[in-house]
């Protein structure tokens, strides 16, 4: 089944379908209008979980670029994005294989930040993974250090598509002609503004990747405790135990609707991440789409092998964001993006 892209976020792709902007000086585009000129391409990593049609239509010009994060399964090494890892790592997990993640090395980053040189952007925000789950932005930052071309590595502290709603907002306003300086202001704002809720139906994976201690995953497999845990200031932290897979799932949607509620109105934004339980992701989305009307539904992906690593099979994770208001804000006067039934809310 293809995972679902919302409509609201299709305001994004005719947001920059509309630029048709320039990444040089001096390029005008078809419709004869000024060009934006792009000064700023933005690098992040394969945590983001951005869907794969996206990074694809906004890879164009090498505005947007993808680090995969290595995975490696017994003595085998893949990389996201580049192998196709999904089934490998359940079988592995299922068997007990040892599965284990690295962060991309800084020659990676290197090589991503030279090309947008050579594609004639001024500057590179890279956008990347918590520093407290990973060492990536660390290999990033090197690398910045090695380049002559001004590199703005942001540590989101967050994961998935917490993450990837900062990265969007990134795209969005390097695409209009922001400056580096901006573009991490406002990536890091949605960052912020995103929160992380998962459930996993054994604390034992998180054990062996160091992501809990083993005295938690020993009383949670001695209780039959279901945890629901939560991205905390970038590191995994418990927030409540309940002891049936049934009643935890009953409660990271209360947990979720809760918090959506919260929001302003007409802001709130929702994406649910999965690995080897499509069906109960479907569902969930289903019971927060009935209780929270005015919400757009919510993006359904699989969760990025470095993450399914360390969660494990029927893990079930809800990123609960806000709409790009600021960005779509500053934006809108000089690109016009509410025009044609766009609308900020879209992102």
């Amino acid at each position: 089944m293809i995972d679902r892209e919302p409509a609201a976020w299709l305001w994004l792709k005719e947001h920059l379908v509309r630029l048709r902007q320039a990444t040089r000086p001096g390029q005008v585009p078809p419709t004869g209008e000024p060009a934006v000129v792009v000064r700023t391409a933005v690098v992040t990593d394969s945590a983001a979980a951005l869907p794969a049609d996206w990074v694809r239509a906004f890879s164009i010009n090498g505005r947007l670029a993808v680090i995969p994060m290595p995975v490696m399964v017994g003595e085998e090494i893949y990389g996201e994005g580049e192998d196709d890892i999904a089934g490998t790592i359940a079988v592995a997990l299922a068997a007990a294989t040892p599965v284990k993640t690295s962060r991309p090395s800084p020659g990676q980053f290197e090589q991503a930040y030279l090309a947008a040189e050579r594609q004639g952007f001024e500057s590179v925000v890279s956008i990347h993974i918590s520093g407290g789950l990973s060492g990536t932005a660390d290999a990033a930052r090197l690398a910045a250090g090695r380049v002559k071309i001004p590199v703005e590595v942001l540590d989101t502290r967050t994961v998935g598509m917490a993450q990837g709603l900062a990265v969007q907002s990134a795209v969005v306003a390097a695409a209009d002609g922001r400056d580096a300086s901006e573009v991490r202001r406002l990536a890091e704002e949605r960052a912020a503004r995103s929160k992380v809720y998962f459930y996993v139906p054994s604390l034992e994976q998180l054990r062996r990747g160091g992501r809990i201690g083993a005295a938690a995953s020993l009383v949670g497999a001695m209780l039959a405790i279901k945890p629901i845990l939560a991205v905390d200031d970038g590191k995994i932290v418990p927030l409540e135990k309940v002891r049936s897979a049934a009643k935890a799932i009953a409660r990271l949607e209360e947990i979720v609707v809760a918090e959506a509620a919260g929001r302003p109105l007409g802001e709130a934004r929702l994406a649910i991440h999965h690995f080897g339980n499509r069906p109960e992701a479907d569902m969930l989305a289903a019971r927060l789409a009935a209780k929270l009307p005015a919400v757009p539904p919510a993006q359904i992906s699989s969760l990025p092998a470095v993450l399914a690593a360390h969660a494990g099979l029927g893990v079930l994770a809800v990123i609960v964001g806000e709409s790009s208001s600021s960005v779509a804000g500053c934006l809108a006067a000089p690109s016009k993006a509410a025009d044609a039934g766009g609308n900020e809310a879209g992102t």
